[in-house]
């Protein structure tokens, strides 16, 4: 199979589905909008998911596990969370399949194995938790409860697309229950921050902050905030939530608490998550028409080191000298592969891990060992150099801080080259069909107006951002907006 990738300026979503096969992140399953995520995809997952857990932790969160089956009755206890997720729920009706008399090696499902109550596949969690957490909950003393989980869930998607949405993903999602509506929100937000932190320092994406509009809300939450980003093709990716619940999950499954006063309160909840869906954002950031470009902080490989040899006794002087190499750089926690597979020639590694996105690339042979250097490519701009192998030590630890934030700023560039401000309609929707991205405008805070500029557009809102007012008038209905909100076309 050809390496070569379609370019991203002639078809960006070819490109990307290219992208995700010929790097072995992922491929389309067997079963209908699922994916298989492959070894090098699930590293690269794991290291999100290893720093994410750490900040989690930090904060005093602990991880739980829950069901992966939720009993339809409980399902519905929240009404709005119930109709929201609705169309998307697979449901387990039986539990039992037998042979096919009239087709000897056929099963079908037993008329007799039916549920005397349907199971929904979790599509979120907030039901099941909550139905455990009215056993958990009797006193002030109980609370706070900070739990998150790492789970796989459900939802029954028509139209999929590896990472981005496929109808079981990943994810963590975080359920927390308070004493006071003031400690629900700092909670709320608190994640938000780490969400934001996390996208920015790690994945080397930057993000806007805000809320969601009533229409884009959590189904069941009384507020949403999110951290919202811009993928290359000008389209926005909602990078992860965080919900304050209020108190509607407690009401809905009675979860009530003594306060200090014995006065029994209905206690106050936030739920939050982020999926594999930031692995489509890490594509669509930062890749190019050669292939994956990795931020150093989460490359499962940082560092490559391929021998240039005609024969053995060759491989055996470089193997010598470059498993020095490796081990210092390991001491330091740098994780370096060094390939000396004979069966593939140095041309068809240097494209494979360029494919892959490995942030440097050392190359050595006999003349570099007299040379006492070695080659470097960095896979952010491809720039080649030689660095003595003393040096290197010193030198590879700054290039990859270096390539992590040259990645952030490139990104941050990017993003703020397509934010555009717009005061008018007609000019709102030239930006969106010409260059698209991001468009800030006034809106009068009504679903309608909302509703008229989707329709039209394809545009939503994306958040209200964190920033200061900004007064003008609605650019549908010319009523009074204080401040503008985020626009663009997504994914």
């Amino acid at each position: 199979m050809s390496k070569k990738l379609t370019s991203r300026s002639t078809d960006y979503s070819k490109w990307y589905n290219e992208l995700v096969s010929k790097a072995n992140l992922a491929e389309a399953s067997d079963v209908r909008g699922c994916m298989v995520i492959k070894p090098y995809g699930f590293a690269i997952w794991e290291k999100m998911k290893a720093r994410l857990d750490e900040m989690f932790k930090e904060t005093g969160h602990q991880n739980a596990y829950f069901p992966l089956f939720v009993p339809k009755k409980l399902f519905e206890s929240e009404e709005k969370n119930a109709e929201g997720f609705a169309k998307e729920c697979a449901v387990v009706t039986h539990y039992r399949l037998k042979n096919d008399p009239r087709n000897k090696g056929k099963l079908i499902i037993d008329p007799e194995a039916k549920l005397e109550e349907e199971l929904v596949v979790r599509p979120t969690s907030e039901a099941i938790i909550w139905s455990t957490y009215k056993k958990w909950i009797q006193s002030y003393r109980d609370l706070p409860i900070l739990i998150n989980q790492w789970a796989n869930v459900v939802r029954w998607e028509m139209r999929t697309r590896l990472f981005l949405r496929t109808s079981e993903f990943l994810w963590q999602e975080g359920h927390t229950a308070h004493a006071t509506k003031e400690e629900a929100i700092k909670e709320t937000i608190i994640i938000n921050d780490i969400y934001e932190k996390f996208s920015e320092e790690f994945l080397a994406i930057p993000v806007i902050k805000g809320t969601k509009s009533e229409s884009e809300r959590f189904a069941g939450a009384e507020e949403t905030h999110c951290i919202e980003a811009l993928m290359q093709d000008g389209k926005a990716l909602q990078m992860g939530t965080s919900h304050f619940l209020g108190q509607n999950f407690a009401k809905a499954f009675d979860v009530k608490f003594a306060d200090k006063k014995g006065k029994l309160e209905h206690v106050w909840a936030s739920s939050w998550g982020v999926s594999t869906r930031l692995m489509g954002a890490l594509i669509m950031t930062h890749s190019d028409d050669k292939g994956l470009v990795l931020p150093p902080n989460l490359a499962p490989i940082q560092v490559v080191i391929i021998p240039i040899y005609k024969n053995e006794n060759e491989l055996n002087i470089i193997t010598e000298v470059v498993n020095k190499i490796k081990d210092s750089l390991e001491i330091m926690g740098i994780s370096v592969k060094y390939d000396n597979n004979d069966n593939l020639k140095p041309g068809y590694k240097f494209n494979e891990y360029e494919l892959k996105g490995v942030p440097i690339r050392l190359s050595i042979g006999p003349r570099d060992i007299e040379k006492k250097q070695i080659e470097l490519v960095r896979r952010d701009d491809l720039t080649k150099s030689n660095i003595s192998i003393e040096k290197l030590n010193k030198y590879i630890p700054k290039v990859l801080i270096e390539i992590q934030k040259k990645l952030y700023n490139k990104a941050k560039a990017f993003r703020n080259q397509n934010i555009s401000k717009v005061d008018d309609f007609k000019e709102f929707k030239k930006i969106l069909s010409s260059k698209g991205g991001f468009v800030l405008a006034h809106w009068d805070g009504t679903k309608e107006t909302e509703e008229i500029i989707k329709k039209e557009t394809k545009a939503t809102i994306r958040c209200i951002p964190y920033h200061d007012e900004d007064k003008g008038k609605c650019i549908i209905s010319g009523k009074p907006s204080l401040k503008r909100v985020l626009f663009a076309k997504s994914y």
